[in-house]
């Protein structure tokens, strides 16, 4: 017997029939002698409908209120979740965040979580029934409602998974696990059984949708195994996040290839090169709470450099209000802000141990005629810059390159 945390996003718990469906999966579990504890967020287009309503009201409304609003959505389906599973004979019974009691810090709309008190819910467990919890909310130190942002119900899960000490925590989505690749580009992309928290973390920043990079940290920090399955399927093994020691020695390389759309790039040109000027460039964008991602400077030989950074698209009009002042502090030529670019990359554990990652990379983008505008690296990860118009072609080349199309088995 297991003690198992599933979680069921919106889009599963979207209608009176897919919480039936939800009833019905959790039945079996507990049917196998599993003892379960349901995350569910609020129902598809409820938490955008509330918001909606807040700002109809006010243009800034107060966000303690605010997430005095937000937090009836997920109170509605837990209370619909535990009457399904009634109706199916399974004992039931549902918690709002501050029930659980979840303590969180007082960032309204934004809270983190503090502690969590799981006496009452093992209670719950130890007596046969089926605990249902609210996503995404807690309860600060002064009583208040607070709520956990965007993607919150999945380290809510996690959080739990932790402080119950659950045998797995299971993230059920519209998608059936975690691919090499986006499929819609590549159709060859495989459902990989096994993934690292480290590489699950840099697929989420790199703009992997499957799981929210919060939920992802939380699970590395606390060694909570993670598996994401699809929620519309009876069927599969879906994918698991676990600790490296206990993935596949023998798998790739590489263990996926991510990339973003949502990326431009800043070139400040005939920067005096000089102690202090990339402060004097990046410290007022920081200032004003904006993300850099990829730095090149290149020096030339009349005592200039031409610094180039990139940043959200969403930015770029404001990066560019903030460098023209800059630029004329530093005395530097012309701000360049180019909007057709993106961002690929390749992921995976095992670049530790297998020199000419780079290389391969590189030679297999010229061969394809994509030049490269920047590079980054970490430890288990490489990034390009490139024209946008190349994106499917560079994704395409370099799964096929990496052997990203093969089975595991067919690998090993």
């Amino acid at each position: 017997m297991a003690l198992i945390v599933q979680k069921y996003g919106g889009t599963s718990v979207g209608s009176p029939e897919r919480i039936q469906n939800v009833a019905r999966r959790v039945a079996k579990y507990r049917q196998q002698g599993h003892q379960v504890v349901v995350v569910v967020s609020a129902m598809s287009g409820e938490t955008n409908r509330l918001v909606a309503l807040t700002q109809a009201l006010s243009e800034s409304p107060d966000p303690r209120e605010v997430d005095v609003v937000l937090a009836t959505g997920e109170q509605v389906t837990i209370g619909l979740t535990a009457i399904a599973l009634q109706s199916l004979g399974i004992p039931a019974k549902s918690y709002t965040g501050w029930q659980v009691p979840i303590h969180t810090d007082s960032a309204f709309t934004k809270a983190r979580i503090l502690e969590i008190e799981p006496e009452r819910m093992l209670a719950d467990l130890a007596e046969g029934k089926v605990v249902v919890v609210a996503g995404f909310q807690g309860v600060d130190g002064e009583g208040n409602v607070t709520t956990l942002g965007r993607g919150g119900s999945d380290t809510t899960a996690v959080a739990l998974a932790a402080a119950l000490k659950a045998d797995e925590c299971q993230i059920y989505t519209d998608v059936d696990g975690v691919y090499t690749t986006d499929p819609r580009i590549v159709p060859e992309a495989r459902r990989l059984e096994r993934i690292t928290f480290e590489e699950m973390l840099e697929m989420a920043s790199l703009g992997s949708k499957v799981l929210q990079i919060r939920s992802v940290e939380f699970a590395g920090k606390y060694k909570v195994k993670l598996r994401v399955l699809s929620s519309f399927e009876e069927e599969g093994e879906g994918t698991l996040i676990t600790v490296e020691e206990e993935t596949n020695m023998e798998q790739p390389i590489i263990s996926g290839i991510a990339f973003q759309r949502d990326e431009a790039k800043v070139t400040l040109l005939g920067v005096p090169d000089k102690p202090g000027v990339a402060y004097q460039i990046l410290g007022p964008v920081a200032d004003a709470n904006i993300d850099v991602d990829m730095i090149v400077q290149n020096v030339g030989y009349d005592g200039t450099t031409d610094f180039s950074f990139t940043v959200a698209k969403n930015d770029l009009k404001k990066v560019m209000e903030i460098l023209e002042r800059v630029k004329n502090d530093l005395g530097a030529r012309q701000v360049i802000g180019d909007k057709s670019v993106c961002k690929v990359s390749l992921v995976g554990v095992g670049m530790r141990s297998h020199p000419g990652v780079a290389a391969k990379m590189f030679r297999t983008l010229a061969e394809e005629g994509i030049n490269i505008q920047m590079i980054s690296t970490s430890e288990i990860k490489i990034s390009v810059l490139i024209d946008e118009k190349y994106l499917e072609l560079a994704v395409r080349a370099l799964h096929k390159a990496f052997g990203l199309d093969q089975s595991e088995a067919d690998i090993a």
